[in-house]
């Protein structure tokens, strides 16, 4: 599985170039985006395909030095469970 980068979008496509998983983080400011959403197709759940997905989105935040939001549920979880990358998201003293 290749995992594709796009602006405020990290996904994975079939064979057919549908997404069967993906994350999205749109862009809220000059230095801060949103990331809403995250899905993978039935098929591939169980399989840690979301947690690639957002480990790829946080080397892209940092590799682009930006913050982020999060209003997506799993996202919410999976910043709580690594710790590590809490310096990405976006608070009030994190400047703009």
């Amino acid at each position: 599985m290749n995992i594709q980068h796009e602006n405020n979008r990290i996904y994975i496509s079939n064979e057919q170039g549908q997404a069967i998983a993906e994350v999205t983080f749109p862009p809220l400011s000059k230095n801060v985006v949103c990331i809403n959403h995250t899905y993978v197709d039935e098929s591939l759940r169980g399989g840690g395909i979301a947690s690639k997905l957002l480990d790829a989105v946080v080397q892209d935040l940092r590799r682009k030095d930006l913050k982020a939001v999060l209003t997506c549920s799993y996202a919410i979880k999976w910043f709580k469970q690594h710790p590590e990358y809490t310096d990405l998201l976006y608070t009030s003293q994190s400047e703009e």
